[in-house]
């Protein structure tokens, strides 16, 4: 009998396959699972250079599948940036960004993440001369906490060359105080002004950031990730597929990725790249495009004018003639599509667009996706199972924003369902979860404990309706995302003959407080059959 390489061992085995853990071992060959039963069972595989881990009570599970991130953006933000997120006044963030800046006497640019003004006392945007008062010598590039408008300072303004009469590009604003002089806001594809000149690494910091990332993404027990490309905000995404094609050649990827470059590509470039990247641990998968914005910034779009901005129900990045004519397009090509669409009346475009495709196009198994569903009307619940459209949600944004930033802005007159998780759920479609890296953490505990949870930062319920159970949670971070990618034959479960990606918990989350599972850890991370991460727990 063939011997197995590794057996690990538990008496909790999640296989995706049941709601409930199970006593098990799995014996590994190479990098797939050969065997799955009980110890008696599988004691057989094991050979004289078989490595042999009992796990006793530890929770063994498929390796988690981030379905929404932004790789190289999110490594850049982490590593090199100030973190905003606790900063209560635009005083604050100006401050902290000072002493960060003082760190790094050598760097061109400052950057920073995570400001938050529906966090502060005053609810009000900031302002240029804020930041000038602290530091007016090194250019400043501040993303707000949902990355879609930014805050700048004068030498970054001058360094970029905008003035007061540059036009605003055509989904975006650059925003102007009450004399008509800028004010230091860039919103949505106007920080493209900034960040195409910011971000401008080589190729070898890249590189660097990169293992960096890889490393993070073992130790959260993440062995596969799907990186959608985020236009503007992150230019030169191309380079780092390079990078990303150069560490798959060297057998240095430690995690799976797929790509989604832009919906708006040339398409026989996009088949290009598709043909290009196609190997086990990286490749293209499909086409993202933004339909909208935010609510917090009032760009999301929505079916009705803004509560506390009557004059406004937000925009789309293109005209919705033109959006449903590229769907149309690069569904007859088979390319699957994701969309950006937090509002309920870019939910409604997205899935309109879709429909339209289905009808001009032949009835394919697309899988298309609609990412975020933030805001979303009664009306179009039923309409995700019916088209086949798969509903990516990112659950830690629900503690990552306040429940009053979205009721002040949405009336009730749109009958808002808001991140409607278990809505969508119990009509029969698809729900794939993922994190949105780096607008919140990589850590999937936090993700499903408020799937579970339903809880903000201040531990105020949410939506108690729309949670669901932990098996539930655990599969859309696992099995869904594999259907997602079309590798459901291949990852997202354990099962014999399916490839061993694998997560080994320090707790088993099926025998303590929902309260704890923010705090449980990785013990160990498997990807390819190989052991990518280990903390020192682990004998």
């Amino acid at each position: 009998m063939e011997k197995a390489d590794m057996i690990l061992s538990s008496n909790y085995v999640f296989t995706g396959l049941e709601n409930t853990p199970k006593k098990a071992s799995i014996a590994i060959k190479g990098n797939k699972i050969m065997a799955i039963g009980t110890k008696e069972e599988v004691k057989s595989f094991a050979g004289k250079h078989t490595a042999i881990y009992d796990f006793d009570q530890e929770l063994i599970l498929p390796g988690f599948h981030d379905f929404h991130m932004h790789l190289m953006m999110g490594i850049i933000f982490q590593k090199e940036s100030v973190q905003l997120y606790n900063a209560r006044s635009s005083e604050e963030v100006a401050e902290m960004v000072a002493k960060y800046a003082e760190t790094r006497p050598d760097a061109e640019w400052i950057f920073g993440i995570g400001w938050d003004h529906t966090n502060w006392k005053n609810k009000q945007l900031p302002h240029k001369s804020i930041l000038d008062m602290y530091i007016s010598d090194r250019p400043v590039l501040l993303f707000n906490t949902e990355v879609h408008y930014a805050w700048i300072n004068s030498k970054a303004i001058e360094i970029v060359q905008l003035t007061k009469d540059t036009p605003d590009p055509d989904y975006g604003e650059i925003g102007k105080d009450s004399d008509g002089e800028l004010n230091g806001l860039l919103f949505e594809h106007a920080i493209g002004f900034v960040s195409e000149t910011a971000f401008n690494f080589s190729k070898e910091k890249r590189a660097e950031l990169f293992q960096e990332l890889l490393n993070k993404l073992a130790k959260y027990g993440i062995t596969s990730v799907h990186d959608l490309f985020a236009a503007k905000i992150a230019p030169n995404q191309l380079d780092d597929l390079k990078v990303y094609s150069d560490f798959d050649k060297k057998g240095l990827l430690t995690a799976r990725i797929h790509v989604s470059p832009e919906l708006k590509m040339d398409l026989s470039e996009a088949k290009q790249l598709k043909n290009k990247y196609q190997s086990s641990k990286l490749r293209m998968t499909g086409l993202k495009q933004f339909i909208d914005g935010v609510v917090t910034g009032h760009t999301a779009y929505l079916l009705y004018s803004y509560k506390d901005r009557p004059d406004t129900k937000g925009g789309t990045t293109l005209p919705p003639e033109k959006i449903k004519q590229l769907v149309k397009q690069a569904d007859k090509e088979g390319f699957q599509i994701r969309f950006h669409a937090i509002g309920n009346g870019a939910v409604r475009l997205a899935l309109d667009a879709f429909e339209e495709a289905r009808k001009e196009n032949e009835i394919r198994d697309s899988r298309h996706v609609i990412e975020h569903v933030e805001v979303l009307h009664p009306d179009d619940v039923k309409r995700f199972a019916e088209l086949g459209i798969i509903a990516s949600f990112q659950p830690y944004h629900i503690a990552l924003m306040e429940q009053e930033a979205y009721t002040t802005r949405v009336g009730e007159n749109q009958k808002p369902l808001f991140f409607p998780i278990n809505t969508i759920s119990e009509s029969g479609a698809v729900i794939a979860f993922g994190t949105d890296f780096p607008v919140v953490s990589l850590n999937p505990m936090l993700g499903i404990y408020n799937a579970v949870a339903r809880k903000d930062l201040k531990g105020k319920q949410w939506g108690e309706n729309e949670s669901i159970s932990l098996s539930e949670a655990l599969k859309n971070y696992t099995s869904t995302p594999a259907y997602g990618s079309f590798r459901e034959n291949e990852l997202g479960t354990l099962e014999p003959g399916k490839l061993a990606d694998i997560v080994v918990l320090d707790k088993n989350l099926f025998d303590i407080s929902i309260e704890d599972i923010p705090s449980t850890e990785v013990k160990m991370t498997i990807m390819d059959g190989k052991v990518v991460y280990t903390n020192e727990k682990v004998s």
